[in-house]
């Protein structure tokens, strides 16, 4: 059985103007140890899906199941996600400055978050806090311990987020755009942080990203999402050798081609579709280069596409490569009028 196991997962937001469907349906498996890559344009609902799964979106009308080791996190008791946060499930956000209390010292909330679930002497838990924060690279830990999180630079904060989320060795971490505030060099060593911790802790990750870029050495498995729903799903490898979905082909367009040739980078087009009236069919359809008649009046369903075992892909092209091949070429040459202009990026 799956480590965690999410079902038809869909999460509505009541507003001024309207019911946002910020999560429609969404359904995925985490093996215990596995990294899997969550990934979409802001606004797919992917950050809401996670969010949704630690009980941190309260307020919204939420549907489904999320079962973690045999219990259905949607609906536990308040008591039992104060047990689960922190000591079985930990999550990393986006902006580590935020997420660090100002008033208090790195080492403190290290600690505290070790008290809160552990019955351990003060000195105990200074002298692990240490610890993680020497395994996650931080120089002199010993000294450090005592400084504000101001007097951490920015990768500085988001190792010592890892830190503390790695303090009670959870079965799962969640790392929400872990690495969207920090320059390339110090993204890369964040990453190799999470996946040494990983192999030290035998963790399970779920990678939220925008960038496939991100994913592309970590993830195990991927996850595309867009407009609240899935798009395809494949192992790594996969995705980006055989991919299938046309809004992962603009993804993957979209990457800098690294120490190769490339004239530009090449943006989806369009803008992502409001989740207070999602359009009919495909949602990806009014920004798709191949889009067919039914597309704008058929929601595809996930099916499998092609003959990699747990490939599946929500799109009416043909799921055999050459039939698939032909049948863009002809559409493309068509230059369907539905095709959005050329204003916006991805």
């Amino acid at each position: 059985m799956p480590l965690l196991q999410v079902e038809e997962l869909r999460v509505s937001f009541r507003t001024a103007d309207g019911i946002v469907q910020a999560v429609r349906g969404v359904s995925y498996d985490v093996e215990a140890g596995q990294t899997l890559g969550i990934v979409g344009e802001s606004g797919s609902g992917k950050s809401v899906s996670t969010q949704t799964i630690m009980g941190l979106t309260r307020g919204a009308q939420v549907s489904g199941r999320a079962v973690f080791e045999g219990k259905d996190l949607l609906t536990a008791s308040t008591g039992d996600m104060q047990r689960i946060r922190g000591a079985k499930i930990a999550m990393i956000f986006q902006d580590p400055l935020t997420s660090l209390h100002p008033y208090y010292k790195v080492g403190w909330q290290i600690m505290e978050m070790i008290q809160q679930h552990e019955s351990v002497s003060k000195d105990d838990a200074r002298k692990r806090a240490v610890e993680l924060l020497r395994l996650v690279g931080i120089p002199h830990p010993d000294r450090r311990v005592d400084d504000y999180p101001h007097q951490f630079s920015g990768g500085m904060r988001q190792r010592a987020m890892i830190a503390m989320a790695m303090a009670l060795n959870p079965a799962l971490l969640i790392a929400d755009e872990p690495t969207t505030a920090l320059d390339v060099t110090v993204q890369a060593q964040v990453l190799r942080v999470i996946q040494r911790m990983q192999e030290m802790f035998g963790t399970a990750v779920i990678l939220i990203t925008h960038d496939l870029g991100v994913i592309a050495d970590v993830a195990d498995e991927v996850l595309v999402m867009y407009g609240g729903e899935v798009m395809e799903r494949a192992d790594r490898r996969t995705l980006f050798f055989n991919s299938h979905h046309p809004y992962t082909e603009g993804l993957l367009q979209s990457l800098p081609a690294y120490g190769g040739a490339r004239e530009r980078l090449r943006p989806i087009p369009g803008q992502p579709p409001s989740l207070l009236s999602p359009p009919p069919g495909c949602p990806f359809a009014p920004r798709c280069p191949y889009v067919m008649d039914r597309c704008r009046t058929e929601d595809p369903p996930l099916a499998a596409a092609g003959e990699e075992p747990g490939h599946i892909s929500a799109c009416w092209l043909p799921h055999r490569g050459s039939e698939r091949a032909e049948l863009r070429r002809k559409l493309l040459e068509a230059e369907p009028a539905g095709t959005a202009p050329s204003a916006g990026g991805a």
